[in-house]
């Protein structure tokens, strides 16, 4: 059975650890407010790497939370990757020499493709871009945004510059505990040699379960998730054990 890592998401609004449903900022539950602490129970849990979203970040196209994601890259040693209102290669650059391990591109990836190619020749393995989609078109902006390129699309783009991961999340499942979208998580996958990381859904052990066995000779390599460790609906100790062996 195929490895996976599971990257437990700190999405940042306003300071404090929420997490939204399908996108919408006005949706927003608030789980902690001290991100730092938050990083260190992640890391206690067990956790090999943090996924942190500025969600401000990605609305406003510009770095909003930066505070707390200094509290988070000191509170724990564990490799981070961020992604939220990165849109030039000096903020890339000041994010990565600040301790996180790999910075996320997606409003910039579908809009300036050249920022990536430029990135990931400037900081080789440590550039991911991150496929948003809602009904399997990529959007934009925080997801405020629709357009009409379909996901594939974006991550055959950036096929041979060197992106150490795609993250694709199905918006329309995201934060709402329905399962993963496999179907197209897997097809994404198979038309792809840059390993892909599921998003959007995971609501239950059964749904990383089920996912393991999808995964199984392709090249997702992980899994972010999000409300359903928040709300103990999934054991971090059983979600890790289940991805062991």
């Amino acid at each position: 059975m195929t490895t996976l890592t599971i990257y437990p998401a700190i999405d940042l609004k306003d300071g404090q650890c929420v997490r939204l449903r399908r996108g919408e900022m006005d949706q927003a539950t608030v789980y902690a407010d001290d991100p730092g602490a938050q990083a260190r129970a992640w890391r206690d849990a067990g956790f090999l790497w943090l996924h942190v979203v500025d969600l401000n970040g990605a609305f406003a196209g510009r770095p909003v939370n930066a505070a707390a994601v200094h509290a988070i890259l000191e509170a724990v040693r564990l490799p981070v990757q961020l992604g939220g209102g990165i849109r030039d290669l000096a903020g890339i650059a000041a994010w990565l020499e600040a301790g996180v391990s790999r910075v996320i591109l997606g409003s910039a990836a579908a809009k300036n493709p050249a920022l990536v190619l430029d990135a990931c020749k400037a900081f080789p393995g440590r550039i991911a871009v991150g496929i948003d989609a809602r009904d399997g078109f990529v959007a934009t902006e925080g997801w405020a945004e629709s357009s009409a390129m379909p996901a594939a699309d974006l991550g055959l783009r950036f096929e041979d510059a060197g992106v150490s991961a795609i993250i694709y999340t199905d918006i329309g499942r995201d934060g709402m505990l329905s399962g993963l979208n496999l179907e197209q998580t897997v097809a994404l996958s198979a038309r792809l040699t840059t390993p892909v990381i599921a998003s959007g859904g995971v609501g239950s052990l059964a749904d990383l379960a089920a996912l393991r066995q999808a995964a199984a000779g392709t090249r997702i390599e992980g899994v972010i998730v999000g409300r359903a460790l928040y709300d103990g609906r999934v054991n971090p100790a059983e979600a890790l054990a289940l991805f062991a062996g």
